[in-house]
Formats: structure tokens, sequence, C-alpha cells
């Protein structure tokens, strides 16, 4: 398990960059969410980058709306929103403010608070024996949303470059992982700008949550 002192957020111009770069570079880096209680973190393993005005996908295509607002607020914030009526999707902004952008966290590899995860979610911890269990936790966007506890009323706008935040983005501590292997391929559950290669994971990981090669 890693250490609370350990985690320390990246800094705010890692989000100030095309979403793209940011959706590559958040691959391996570790997703925090604390309280008085616990601690809970997860590695980044797939990322789908959000292009604003231009992209058809995405939310703020729209143009500006109360709901996407934070997307064209400064970048590193959580943009929280609900989906399907049933879950929640985590997505972070990029590009400076006044420019939409943002990358949706699709799905963690769990590192530490698995056994509050799981209460999270509803399952057994003890009954997650495997990686193939074991993802049930934290793979795909509204499993992590519901494993970490994110809901829009409480999370959205948070600046997850805050190193006192309750949510927030740290690099990778630990020493002993190989460069992850990076692959590139079409976004999952949209109809628009489908073909866009704008799905990044790291190849093989049994934590993503689509395709994995």
């Amino acid at each position: 398990m890693l250490a609370r002192p350990q985690f320390r957020p990246l800094p705010r111009s890692f989000f100030d960059r095309d979403p793209r770069r940011v959706a590559r570079d958040l691959l391996g880096t570790i997703l925090v969410g604390r309280d008085a209680r616990s601690l809970l973190a997860g590695r980044i393993v797939e990322t789908e980058a959000y292009l604003g005005l231009n992209d058809p996908a995405a939310h703020a295509a729209a143009g500006r709306t109360a709901r996407n607002l934070v997307l064209w607020g400064p970048p590193g914030r959580a943009y929280v929103y609900f989906i399907y009526g049933n879950h929640y999707c985590l997505n972070v902004s990029c590009l400076p403010e006044g420019k939409a952008g943002c990358v949706l966290i699709r799905a963690l590899e769990p590192v530490a608070g698995l056994e509050r995860m799981a209460r999270n979610r509803g399952l057994d911890l003890s009954a997650l024996r495997s990686p193939a269990q074991l993802r049930l936790l934290t793979s795909g966007p509204g499993r992590l949303c519901e494993a970490f506890a994110i809901t829009r009323p409480r999370d959205n706008d948070t600046d997850v470059t805050d190193r006192d935040s309750h949510l927030l983005v740290a690099p990778n501590v630990s020493d002993d992982l190989p460069r992850p292997r990076i692959l590139a391929t079409p976004r999952i559950g949209i109809t628009k700008a489908a073909a866009e290669k704008l799905r990044y994971i790291i190849k093989d990981n049994p934590f993503v949550s689509g395709p994995r090669s």
C-alpha cells in the first residue's frame, strides 16, 4: 500500500495542454481520493480525450452551458456528470481557461483502499481473488466513480492539482513499474466522431474496461 505522504499532485501546467497529450501522459499516474477515515488510490490505465468545440462527441460541442461550465474554466478541475440515469463519470479539464477540453478517466488499477472501494461498490473483497475479479472495482468510468464515492454534487469543479484536495491526481511513485506500452483506439460508447483514435490504454492491462490490444 502506498503511504499518504507520498502523494503530491501533478501541477496545473500538466493539464494546460492538448487533451490528447494529457490523456496519454495520465496513463500510469495515480488518482487519489481521501477523507478523515481512509485513502483510496488507483493507477490510471485507460483514458479518452475530448477536444472541445470542434469535437462532436464532446459535451463542449454545444457551447458553454450550466452543465459543462467547468470545461471552460482553469485546467486541472474535475468535471463530473451523470449518465444513463445511474452512474457518474469523472473527467479533468484541459487547455487554458476559456478553451474547453477534457480527459475522461475510464479505468483504474486499484492500489490502496481496496476494502473501502469494495464496500462502496457493494462487493465482498474476499471474493475478488484474481485481476479478472478485482477489475469489478474500478474497470469502467461508472465503477471507478462508485468505488471512490465520486458524485457531481460533491466533486464537480474540485481542483485535482491542490495538495489539500480530497481528490487529486499524483505522479506514479513506484520505481519498479516498466514504462507502459500505450495503444490508441477509437473511443467507446459514442456515435459521433466514433472512428477517432482518442482512447488511450496501457496495453494488455487486465483492468482496462474495453478491448486491451
